[in-house]
């Protein structure tokens, strides 16, 4: 759940997670990590060079290298007010090691890294950090004067708040007011999508009934749904206590994972919600996370959102909502829709594909400057030719983004590798290799 959905509720401040969540209190912090190949006496001269200059270091983490079996990485954290020191150390480091140097930091200085996760567990250290929690409701929210809501939506929230990746997502027992919400959203909506959905939709949906208990009298589980998910794209759910910053949000797609929640919406009104609930994103989203070419086209806007600069985080928010959210895709002579702001709005799921909307082809870079309403139906849609040429246009706007480094996702070790020296442009190139001989001995044995 992205944080464009808050200006719904009429805010829009953003408030940038730490590295650590212990840090959360100390904003002048600088970070830095580096790479060092294993040896006796190495990490000490390393650091020697922080005490030359008097820095004082305080936090150090290490870890194993997952792009150099010889190499460890530490990650590191200092005083901002060292920052000039800092930077002669940096510049030393860069001379004096063989491995890699990156400046990270949320709270950035000029030419700066903003920090992001490189691990899939490191998703636990911002997971939390929301822009609110799932108990706290504005004055105009349906649920705003129900006291049993409200404690319902704490107990949701409760729920995010304690999970890390790779425990089992705990089951929900569903109220029965909350499954006939549910039954009303899902009766409704489903009548829509043979006529309305895109092919990829409506190809998945009566998979998720049959293997995920997709029902109008039944709330799915998000485990269940992310090991179906984890099966088809190796995407999975992650639930999530309240609204995350864009950047964060975007950053869990580069791991294929999708920060889902599981509250639904008050039963008073149940075809609206002020906010993304169950039935936005498991009506919505997961049946396209399910569509290898999708999957992909997701990943990508998370990937180019990796270390990018604020302007460009912006940018690639409103990509994410005229295409993930509420994007439109032609299929032969038709227009369809496969955003799942749309699939989960019976209202705006007729009107996007009438005449009385804007209709613009999809790119990049001139929908990422595209202003948008938050409370009412969009007046312009974009639409895609298909996903597979959706994902190379916004790879190649990816490459517009100043970062010194480019990014891959590793599948087998859930990591990010940053393609930032010629040993790890080596790796890639053998990877590369290894898979073309894979194909050109597969090619071989259909002739």
């Amino acid at each position: 759940m992205d944080a464009p959905f808050r200006k719904i509720n009429g805010e829009t401040g953003i408030q940038e997670s730490m590295y650590l969540e212990e840090l959360s209190n100390k904003a002048q912090v600088v970070s830095c990590i580096f790479s060092l190949k294993e040896g006796v006496g190495a990490l000490a001269k390393t650091l020697r060079l922080f005490e030359e200059k008097g820095i004082n270091l305080t936090h150090i983490e290490s870890r194993p290298s997952r792009l150099n079996k010889e190499d460890y990485e530490f990650f590191i954290n200092v005083d901002a007010t060292c920052s000039k020191e800092l930077d002669e150390v940096i510049a030393s480091l860069k001379t004096q090691i063989s491995g890699h140097v990156h400046e990270l930091s949320r709270n950035k200085a000029k030419d700066t890294v903003p920090w992001f996760p490189r691990d899939i567990q490191d998703l636990d250290r911002f997971a939390n950090q929301i822009l609110s929690y799932g108990s706290e409701l504005d004055s105009d929210h349906p649920g705003f004067t129900d006291p049993v809501y409200r404690v319902r939506r704490k107990e949701f929230a409760d729920i995010a708040y304690n999970y890390r990746h790779g425990q089992v997502i705990p089951k929900v027992e569903y109220t029965k007011e909350e499954k006939a919400t549910w039954g009303t959203v899902f009766r409704e909506l489903k009548t829509l999508y043979p006529t309305h959905a895109c092919r990829e939709h409506n190809h998945v949906f009566p998979l998720l009934e049959k293997y995920c208990g997709y029902r109008e009298d039944n709330i799915p589980q998000l485990e269940d749904i992310s090991r179906f998910l984890q099966s088809c794209t190796g995407f999975r759910l992650r639930p999530v206590a309240g609204l995350l910053s864009s950047r964060d949000f975007l950053a869990g797609l580069a791991f294929r994972v999708f920060h889902s929640t599981q509250y639904i919406r008050h039963s008073s009104k149940p075809m609206y919600t002020p906010e993304p609930d169950i039935c936005h994103e498991l009506l919505g989203h997961v049946p396209l996370f399910a569509d290898p070419r999708f999957a992909q086209f997701s990943q990508e806007i998370g990937l180019a959102s990796l270390g990018a600069p604020d302007e460009y985080i912006e940018k690639l928010a409103t990509v994410y909502w005229f295409t993930v959210e509420f994007g439109l895709c032609k299929q032969g002579s038709e227009i369809k829709a496969y955003g799942a702001g749309l699939l989960s709005s019976f209202g705006e799921l007729q009107y996007c594909l009438t005449n009385k909307p804007e209709i613009q082809p999809f790119e990049p870079e001139k929908t990422a400057l595209q202003t948008y309403p938050i409370t009412e139906f969009q007046p312009i849609y974009f639409v895609a030719e298909s996903f597979e040429g959706a994902k190379e246009k916004v790879r190649k706007f990816a490459a517009t983004i100043p970062r010194p480094f480019s990014v891959r996702y590793n599948p087998y070790t859930h990591s990010i590798e940053v393609l930032d020296s010629m040993q790890q442009l080596k790796n890639l190139a053998d990877s590369i290799s290894g898979e073309m001989g894979i194909l050109a001995n597969a090619l071989k044995k259909m002739e």
